[in-house]
């Protein structure tokens, strides 16, 4: 069981490089993936219910503690990336069916990931599971009402459909987690070691099924979404970071938002856009690619702020012992 938590923990902390190897392994050989289509929302759920068996009420004591900072990191979510994928689908003037895949995953809460990547960047960890959580569980709600007024002027959106589905791949996953984890929680916690493999496994199948499905589109358009998607989340990094600074949030709250904001989970905008515009595989290359991308530069920023924090802190000691 050790050895089995310590793969799952270095594939955890590798998952970019994963993501990268399955949407290259996906566009080489796309029928490797056809398989996955149709289980896309299943493998999203078990992401979610992985999500839920590692929460605990104790998750959510820093809402009492600090309101404001999750109230701010929830707005900023909700806020800032879907006006931000608007403003890049208007800007460089965008095909429907991307624009529509580029706003969705702009509409999705943040993702599982960025927990993880604010640990390494020395941010508030329980800040972070909180504006997730929160998040996650507001989603259903949120992200079709915020898409449908951002999109709704470029195809016919179902809203109601779209809240449907969010519960069954997301709400409902995550409490069944959560209840598992109160009923069974010796069981559910010495298995929370193998969860980051088991995610890994399930998110780079999505994207080995939605590039593999999107092969053609990517080569005619795939420079200009990756464009688009560095683009995305580097302005959600930088906004959500600003928006805390004028808060006047602890630098550590600051660092936290402006992953929480920048991370999308993108698993849950792939899924959607299989469900609901499958007729227009391309609608989910966005979020594959957000997903890929958004590891690999959630990785850097980590490591620049984890080696400004132990400069830091390498001075104070040089500064007391001098």
């Amino acid at each position: 069981m050790n050895l089995l938590i310590r793969i799952s923990n270095f594939i955890g902390k590798t998952f970019a490089l994963w993501a990268a190897l399955c949407a290259l392994l996906a566009f080489v050989s796309p029928e490797m993936f056809k398989w996955v289509l149709p289980h896309i929302p299943l493998l999203l759920g078990v992401i979610m219910f992985g999500m839920g068996l590692t929460l605990s009420p104790s998750d959510f004591k820093i809402i009492g503690k600090h309101p404001k900072a999750v109230i701010i990191g929830i707005v900023s979510q909700f806020v800032i990336m879907p006006l931000v994928a608007y403003a890049l689908v208007k800007l460089f003037d965008l095909p429907p069916e991307i624009a529509i895949g580029v706003i969705l995953v702009g509409c999705c809460p943040g993702g599982t990931a960025s927990n993880v990547i604010t640990y390494l960047a020395r941010g508030n960890v329980a800040l972070s599971v909180a504006v997730t959580s929160v998040s996650t569980l507001l989603a259903p709600v949120l992200t079709p009402v915020i898409f449908l007024m951002l999109a709704g002027e470029m195809l016919d959106i179902n809203a109601a459909s779209m809240f449907v589905s969010i519960a069954k791949m997301v709400l409902l996953p995550i409490i069944l987690g959560i209840a598992a984890h109160v009923l069974f929680r010796r069981q559910t916690e010495r298995a929370a070691g193998v969860l980051p493999l088991v995610s890994v496994i399930a998110i780079t199948l999505i994207i080995g099924a939605v590039v593999g499905a999107s092969k053609g589109k990517i080569i005619e358009s795939g420079l200009l979404i990756f464009g688009v998607v560095v683009l995305h989340n580097g302005l959600g990094y930088l906004l959500g970071f600003l928006a805390a600074k004028l808060c006047k949030l602890p630098y550590a709250a600051q660092k936290t938002l402006a992953i929480e904001v920048g991370m999308q989970n993108s698993g849950l905008g792939a899924a959607l856009a299989a469900a609901h515009f499958a007729a227009s595989p391309v609608t989910a290359v966005p979020s594959a690619l957000f997903s890929v991308w958004h590891n690999i530069s959630g990785s850097l920023l980590a490591s620049y702020w984890a080696a400004k924090a132990e400069t830091s802190e390498q001075k104070a000691e040089h500064s007391l012992n001098g």
